[in-house]
């Protein structure tokens, strides 16, 4: 896997001098892991509103405690995991305020799909790609949350299988076996529909 100009910065030095004092630079720290943060919290919350929110404290939440943050983890992995700990919170305060309150009735409205990065295996034309991309947008969208959250970590945005481990709070074993689950159902789902798509349309799967 190529290293981006992200990858290549110097991050450490950049949170020892956010740490002693210059603040200013948090926003280029978490600049190339917003776009990240918020999928991640999307793939709990399936609301745009709510995701952001979730983006939001978590950011907050790892500036707060940037002083704490140690090397054995990648930032970015940190920062992943701080945002999925407040999506699970805010879904368990939900679901107790659900309980307690009967008569609530529940939010009505469809779920928005996470959003994918373009593979790079997607064909060129541009035509070809959108509607690929609709289709793996809308097959992802149904995948169970512990399979749906390990195919973003590791096959959108490319944590290998420790770090999508720490981030989940789960093995690396259960990383593989969900990951390969999550595959299985995808292709089961989308096999059917790049059939009807013209030849030279459905000749891949990503992960085949």
């Amino acid at each position: 896997m190529t290293v981006s100009p992200f990858e290549a910065r110097d991050e450490s030095k950049m949170i020892a001098s956010i740490v002693a004092g210059n603040t200013d630079l948090y926003h280029e720290l978490i600049r190339p892991y917003e776009r990240s943060v918020f999928m991640m919290a999307l793939s709990y919350m399936k609301n745009e509103a709510d995701a952001e929110d979730v983006a939001q404290e978590a950011f907050l939440k790892a500036f707060r405690n940037l002083a704490d943050f140690r090397a054995e983890a990648k930032f970015s992995t940190w920062l992943i995991s701080i945002a999925l700990n407040e999506a699970r919170g805010r879904l368990r305060r939900r679901s107790t305020a659900r309980t307690q309150s009967l008569d609530v009735p529940e939010e009505q409205g469809g779920v928005s799909p996470a959003l994918l990065r373009d593979w790079r295996e997607i064909p060129s034309e541009s035509v070809e790609r959108l509607e690929v991309r609709h289709m793996l947008q809308r097959a992802v969208g149904t995948l169970p949350d512990i399979y749906r959250n390990v195919f973003l970590l590791r096959d959108v945005e490319g944590l290998n299988g420790a770090e999508a481990a720490q981030a989940l709070g789960i093995t690396i074993a259960n990383v593989k076996v969900r990951l390969h689950r999550a595959r299985t159902l995808l292709q089961k789902d989308l096999a059917p529909r790049f059939k009807r798509l013209e030849p030279q349309k459905k000749r891949w799967l990503p992960w085949s």
